[in-house]
């Protein structure tokens, strides 16, 4: 099975002090060694699940060219359909064999916010599409809520440490639909080897064989959730901040045996971001003389913008 260890989200939601940092001594010496957890407890019911594998089936069976027509120019890929083998990972040249679409932030009361980050993209042929979306995303950065909450207390931070720098934050959930494989893959995967650019990432759909993770050997293991689980990581603008402490661990997903090439793969990841200007100075509790500051002092939305240039989505 997982090497990957599980927690309960209940425990720390738990009006037990005992149970509550029991969750936050699980997760956070989890992220420190493997950088990855299964949670349950959170807060997506069985039906919303459901609804969204639902919808973005009915999506990805589009006809290609009603897809193409919400592929958006000029956004680097942050709103709406991104066609198969447009990304790659840093430091490759080959396509991952994915397609995807990006839900954004819904704006709450920050004019300015509204003017920076780019608009959702509505699908006409699909009424209840972009709604299943913005619900799946709320219940999503609920938890991640939650999840923060608890690593600050890891941290030794206030628990409401993550709190402003999440409201409104330029997360994405992302819907990725790997298409049945037709002829033998050059070089390329379903997602090649990458960490994940963001704070955290909880990812729906990791219940079957395909995504690996990699340990501190080197070695790749596979990671599979409970049904009932949803799948965090580390993402590295949380690992620069903790200066390392909480590991972003490089994942991949791999390609099925020849015998399972007919079959499509879904996976729905939400990349919990901050707001641009949240600060990832290494915190000064994550430095000492045997941890000395590892990386520059950076903002979120300069370190995104980097990285989305590295990944191809944006030209410089």
């Amino acid at each position: 099975m997982s090497l990957v260890p599980s927690v309960d989200l209940k425990d720390f939601l738990s009006d037990d002090p005992k149970r509550k940092q029991k969750f936050v001594q699980e997760i956070g010496g989890a992220f420190e060694n493997i950088g990855f957890v299964a949670l349950s407890g959170h807060f997506l019911s069985d039906a919303l699940v459901e609804a969204l594998y639902s919808e973005i089936k009915k999506f990805f069976n589009l006809p290609q060219e009603i897809k193409d027509t919400y592929e958006i120019e000029g956004i680097g890929g942050q709103r709406g359909y991104t066609s198969f083998g447009k990304e790659h990972a840093k430091g490759k040249k080959e396509g991952d064999l994915k397609e995807f679409w990006h839900f954004g932030q819904y704006v709450e009361d920050d004019s300015k916010l509204k003017e920076e980050y780019p608009d959702n993209v509505m699908v006409a042929e699909l009424p209840k599409f972009n709604e299943v979306g913005k619900e799946t995303y709320k219940m999503l950065e609920k938890t991640a809520k939650f999840v923060l909450r608890a690593l600050a207390i890891h941290l030794d931070l206030t628990e409401t440490y993550f709190d402003a720098y999440i409201k409104n934050g330029n997360s994405i959930l992302r819907p990725i639909h790997y298409p049945p494989i037709t002829s033998e893959p050059k070089n390329a995967v379903r997602a090649a080897a990458h960490g994940d650019i963001n704070l955290i990432t909880l990812l729906m759909g990791a219940h079957g064989k395909g995504l690996q993770v990699q340990n501190h050997k080197g070695e790749w293991v596979d990671a599979i959730a409970r049904p009932d689980e949803l799948m965090i990581n580390v993402g590295d603008m949380l690992s620069r901040l903790s200066n390392n402490k909480l590991k972003s661990t490089i994942h991949q997903v791999v390609n099925p045996p020849r015998e399972l090439w007919g079959t499509s793969r879904y996976s729905v990841p939400f990349f919990m971001h901050p707001i641009s200007e949240m600060p990832l100075n290494c915190l000064e509790n994550c430095i000492d003389e045997e941890h000395p500051k590892l990386f520059e002092d950076i903002t979120a939305g300069e370190f995104l913008h980097e990285r989305l240039i590295e990944l191809g989505l944006i030209k410089k």
